[in-house]
């Protein structure tokens, strides 16, 4: 019988887990045994009695897991105290971050691991269940909202009292992947005025499927601005000049602007300028999903939440599905279920077809090497976002980037590749969204 391990998550602020005690009991029940680490889904509200309920086997030490284990799941790439500890040839699946986390990828091939990052999963209907893009970008979009609503100094919905009334909160979200969907879905069961904006028109009818007015230059160009596989296309300048002329005069307007394109491989695409930022009314609140990128909102500082000098504030929370660990490590959890049962064979043996184009597109190191095409070289793309000193500088005014690729479309809707995830139906970066989800994103619009 194969053994999966699930350890605790060793990167700060992480507070998922790779799998709960519903699918523990269901991975067994389909022919794996299951070790997980002490203390494991503790900071996802799972405790370890409830694991050894499900069926599996309490690991005191790192060791004791993942030494007999044949394949480890994990949130986030392992440590090397972790890759250290596996056998030879065993298999890790997670969310490697595999353009940017180059020491993890590897680590991971020189100790002879095959592994496969889920950020890679293509987006094809029987892959969709394994979408962690999607899942997770459409509790960011949710959370996001929330985040921002809780940093408003006013109400979101339109109230009218004995005393007057109350106006509703005007919220703008940039960017129609999956986490944008969401994002619009929450904003309007709060009650808040919602417009939102996306290169792709065909975002323009999921946008007013949930209530939203959707903004954009809607000329020729952009009638044309989207690809055959459904990613945005790269605007003129022309466009770009026209389109943010109108998306400033309309953010100098909003109380609360989320912001979600992400590019996989790429720095997060500039989508608020710091003259824009300078626009907005005292009060005002920018939530950026794209922060752990570099971010969407020009000044934002990761794991910052600062004032600017006209009283707005730029939120720059990363891992905001973090932020609802349980449910965030329940949908993951499934999608990485999903994927387990393409590692065995038919007799239940641990036997994955590499050539299988699920898998084949998913693995990235093998046999001592990094094997994935678009990563053999290293990248020449960004680091990831390192946190800023506590007091912001001056934000300088940049030039205004391209709305970055946008994810696909909303069951109630879909996000990118790969930050921005049909409102909350699926899709798959920005980031596959309880009022619509997301399908596929092209800048992962978070």
């Amino acid at each position: 019988m194969p053994v999966i391990a699930v350890t605790r998550e060793r990167r700060a602020g992480e507070t998922r887990v790779a799998a709960t005690p519903e699918t523990v009991k269901k991975l067994i029940a389909a022919g794996w045994s299951l070790t997980v680490e002490a203390g494991a889904g503790t900071t996802a509200s799972f405790p370890d009695a409830d694991y050894a309920a499900a069926g599996a086997t309490i690991a005191k030490t790192l060791k004791d897991a993942v030494g007999k284990a044949d394949v480890l799941f994990k949130v986030r790439g392992p440590e090397a105290d972790e890759i250290a500890a596996l056998k030879p040839g065993a298999m890790v699946v997670a969310t490697l971050n595999p353009y940017q986390d180059r020491a993890t990828l590897e680590g991971l091939a020189k100790a002879k691991a095959s592994a496969f990052a889920m950020e890679f999963v293509p987006r094809i209907t029987r892959a969709q269940v394994m979408d962690v893009l999607s899942s997770q970008a459409n509790l960011a979009g949710y959370r996001a909202v929330i985040e921002g609503a809780e940093a408003y100094g006013r109400a979101m919905p339109m109230m009218m009292t004995a005393a007057g009334t109350v106006a509703a909160a005007k919220v703008f979200v940039m960017g129609v992947g999956v986490a944008g969907l969401q994002a619009i879905a929450t904003a309007r069961r709060l009650g808040a005025v919602v417009t939102a904006t996306d290169v792709r028109p065909a975002t323009k009818e999921q946008v007013e499927s949930l209530g939203a007015k959707f903004l954009a230059v809607e000329d020729e160009e952009f009638k044309n601005a989207q690809t055959a596989g459904g990613y945005a296309k790269e605007m003129s300048k022309e466009y770009q000049a026209k389109q943010a002329e109108l998306v400033s005069s309309h953010i100098a307007k909003q109380d609360i602007v989320i912001t979600t394109a992400l590019i996989p491989g790429r720095p997060a695409p500039r989508l608020v300028t710091a003259a824009q930022v300078a626009s907005m009314k005292p009060g005002s609140i920018l939530v950026d999903l794209a922060v752990e990128q570099g971010g969407n909102v020009e000044g934002v500082k990761l794991g910052q939440v600062f004032e600017t000098a006209n009283g707005a504030k730029i939120m720059g929370i990363p891992n905001l599905p973090g932020r609802i660990a349980a449910d965030a490590s329940a949908l993951y959890s499934r999608n990485l279920m999903a994927f387990a049962v393409l590692l065995l064979d038919k007799e239940g043996k641990l036997a994955p077809d590499l050539e299988d184009e699920i898998l084949k597109a998913a693995l990235v190191t093998k046999d001592g090497a990094i094997v994935h095409e678009q990563l053999k070289a290293a990248p020449a793309a960004a680091p990831a976002a390192k946190a800023a000193p506590a007091k912001p500088a001056a934000a300088k005014p940049a030039a205004k980037a391209p709305a970055a690729k946008a994810a696909p479309k909303p069951a109630a809707a879909k996000a990118a590749p790969k930050a921005a995830p049909k409102a909350p139906a699926k899709p798959k970066a920005a980031a596959k969204p309880a009022a619509p989800t997301a399908t596929k994103p092209a800048p992962k619009k978070k």
